[in-house]
């Protein structure tokens, strides 16, 4: 075995072994701790397929921006044993068949995998320079009028959030009375 099929095995183990511990975590602060380790094991997968950028992305966007959100709104919630909701027999019911056919599901599409198997090549699709060229080349009108769009935005949250008396309030002064 070489050293890419021991990372990949490695991290599919990490990602599996966290995202089973999202779900069996009696505790939600561990549960987005062990999801942020999923994204993370997740993100070396795309390291391994040469995906550079969607695995800075992955770790930014999810493991940095939206699992602190998470983890800052269940830390407000304040959630106690007392005030959780009990759950009652259909809900457990409904828990256990729909896992069973998600893993019944998963075990198709490993088993479809599985018999269409093609060997990798390594390419550079996924690196920062091609994605780059492509879309200044390719997207450059999209890519415009997105910018465009997303100016326009910024200019109407300042507008929004303006005063109605005209100007931005100026928080360095102090009210005297």
């Amino acid at each position: 075995m070489d050293i890419y099929s021991i990372l990949f095995w490695v991290l599919s183990v990490m990602a599996v072994g966290c995202a089973l511990g999202v779900i069996l975590s009696r505790n939600p602060v561990n549960s987005v701790l062990f999801l942020i380790l999923t994204f993370f094991a997740i993100s070396g997968h795309y390291i391994l397929m040469n995906a550079q950028f969607l695995a800075i992305v992955n770790m930014i966007v999810y493991a940095g921006a939206i699992m602190v959100l998470f983890l800052f709104v269940i830390m407000l919630m304040n959630l106690n044993a007392d005030v959780e909701p009990q759950k009652g027999q259909m809900v457990q019911l409904a828990g256990v068949i729909s896992g069973g056919v998600l893993f019944l599901i998963i075990l198709a599409a490993i088993k479809t995998a599985a018999a269409q198997a093609i060997e990798a090549k390594s390419t550079d699709i996924g690196l920062i320079a091609n994605l780059g060229k492509v879309l200044f080349k390719d997207y450059i009108l999209p890519f415009e009028i997105s910018s465009v769009l997303f100016l326009s935005a910024m200019i109407g949250a300042v507008v929004i959030g303006k005063k109605e008396g005209g100007s931005l309030p100026n928080v360095s002064k102090v009210d005297e009375k």
